[in-house]
């Protein structure tokens, strides 16, 4: 009987070994493969592979499927078909084509997939289960203990980087590529190298996908399901090689391996590590990184998930209202009563527009809008609270220096009328109605117990949104109430003006330097 069993070990092991005499393969009755050359891999928590030469396989096997899988030690599998009676099983086996020099043995063998073949006459081999140890040391304690109060993932990845050192593991450079929900950044790429202090940290934007660099890299390849990469850099031109890999040689590196780091929701993010060591990674060194991989994910995955609930509160709600959802203002009622100036800003002429423009190009216009009374809005430390149809919701908080909110608020005024009233370039020109009022309202959550809304209630939104209409009524671009008089000082008085839905007159001015005569455009639209 010839035994075979891998033995007892502490590291990540792979090992492959020839069988001895006849081994046949069945599914049924039909024989897949019959061979006196077949050899059996024993690795780390794995059960035994039996892998035959491709010769030997006494079915037909189809093109490459298309599948990949990758393997830090064995390289990227193929999986290919295999037809049977005229029947068609998907990805029946696979192969390491250009395999890695840990699993050499295995070049131009096949393995049957578990499932595929029904039976395996074994002869006078038989196969053990190998002892699976145990993995253990400062990396894996890290993980399991240490890591849990890091707050951020430049500082998870620098800590990354010193464990993975302490272990043994020759990195020189490491690199982790996480994708975003974000409506400008495509992602976040974090990368330590050993020779600087801090961690570099680069946030592309989506055009990334279309840039040659990207296409022709190891984190395209790797997040497009592709498999991953492992390349000894000190192989002159080796096959399938990306520009990056010469520049790493260049700077003395010999090893380099990019394998898929996984979130819980399906996406593919990528991990990279870079040797500078002559012989570069041993097996151990990386069975241990693809051992806690899925738990480095985690960490990643925590962090980019609160990274994209505060970018996408900040993209819907703001900046001020993404920070106090995020820190627990989030049951219907929570809210605090504040002093501050609110804009009503409207667009004029806008079913005018649509009709004029066609849809797709008035979205468009719409956008240009948004952006253009946002910019402004924020750089008079102001915030956009939600835009309502082609409106504009902003609030200028002044708890501390109310004049000081008025006067942001004005000044945005002023500003966001001289940019849409100027040149337009090839497109309409745009045009806008504001109401601004000051006071007192109530800044926090309303609606339905499934659907709230973070917003402002009170007399002095009411009375924004009122003195906007006036304006655009009355052929004023700006018109503001009485609380602005003070600090306004090119202002044209026009008396107590009723205003729809409010209840008594409201004493207004428009504001000149803003309220040139709009009559040709009054009534134009809403």
């Amino acid at each position: 009987m010839n035994v075979h069993a891998t033995p007892p070990g502490q590291g990540y092991g792979i090992r492959t070994e020839p069988l001895k005499g006849r081994v046949e393969i069945y599914r049924g009755n039909t024989l897949l493969a019959a061979t006196s050359r077949a050899k059996v891999m024993y690795e780390t928590r794995l059960s035994p592979t039996v892998y035959v030469p491709r010769e030997d396989v006494l079915v037909r096997l189809e093109d490459s499927s298309g599948l990949q899988t990758f393997c830090p030690f064995k390289g990227t599998a193929t999986y290919q078909d295999i037809l049977i009676d005229g029947d068609r099983v998907a990805n029946a086996v696979w192969a390491y084509d250009n395999p890695l020099p840990e699993s050499e043995g295995i070049r131009g063998h096949v393995g049957f997939m578990q499932g595929v073949y029904t039976r395996m006459e074994l002869g006078e081999n038989e196969l053990h289960q190998d002892d699976p140890g145990h993995i253990s040391g400062p990396l894996v304690d890290w993980l399991l203990r240490g890591a849990s109060h890091i707050r951020s993932p430049e500082a998870f990845t620098m800590a990354l980087a010193e464990k993975m050192l302490e272990q043994g593991i020759p990195v020189s450079r490491i690199g982790v590529m996480v994708w975003s929900l974000h409506p400008l950044i495509a992602g976040k790429h974090y990368i330590w190298e050993k020779d600087k202090t801090e961690i570099s940290t680069y946030a592309p934007t989506y055009e990334v996908h279309d840039s040659p660099a990207y296409q022709n890299s190891p984190l395209r390849h790797v997040s497009n399901g592709l498999g991953g990469v492992r390349q000894r850099l000190t192989v002159t031109n080796p096959e399938n090689s990306f520009p990056i890999m010469e520049d790493l040689r260049a700077r003395g590196a010999t090893d380099y391996v990019a394998m898929p780091l996984p979130f819980s929701d399906g996406r593919t993010n990528v991990l990279t590590l870079t040797c500078d060591q002559p012989d570069g990674f041993s097996t151990a060194n990386l069975g241990l990184v693809f051992e806690c991989v899925a738990v480095i994910g985690r960490y990643y995955e925590v962090f980019m998930q609160h990274e994209n609930a505060r970018s996408l509160l900040e993209t819907y709600v703001g900046k001020r209202t993404g920070a106090r959802v995020l820190g627990g203002d989030i049951r219907r009622g929570d809210g605090d009563e504040i002093d501050a100036a609110i804009m009503f800003c409207d667009l004029r002429g806008s079913t005018r527009l649509e009709s004029e423009l066609g849809r797709a190009p008035y979205i468009g216009l719409l956008n240009r809008f948004f952006e253009t009374v946002s910019d402004i809005v924020h750089a008079h430390d102001g915030e956009v609270l939600k835009f309502i149809g082609d409106a504009v919701l902003a609030v200028f908080p002044g708890a501390e220096a109310p004049a000081t909110a008025q006067r942001n608020a004005l000044a945005a005024a002023t500003e966001i009328v001289a940019t849409l009233c100027g040149d337009a370039g090839d497109g309409p020109k745009l045009d806008c109605a504001i109401g601004l009022a000051y006071g007192q309202v109530t800044y926090g959550n309303v609606g339905s117990r499934e659907r709230l809304d973070f917003t402002v209630i009170g007399q002095a939104a009411n009375v924004a949104a009122r003195l906007g209409d006036y304006g655009k009524s009355a052929g004023h671009r700006v018109v503001v109430s009485d609380d602005f008089q003070p600090i306004c000082r090119d202002c044209l008085p026009l008396g107590a003006v009723m205003l729809h839905n409010v209840a008594e007159p409201v004493r207004c001015y428009a504001v000149s330097s803003a309220a040139a005569t709009v009559a040709s455009e009054v009534n134009a639209g809403a």
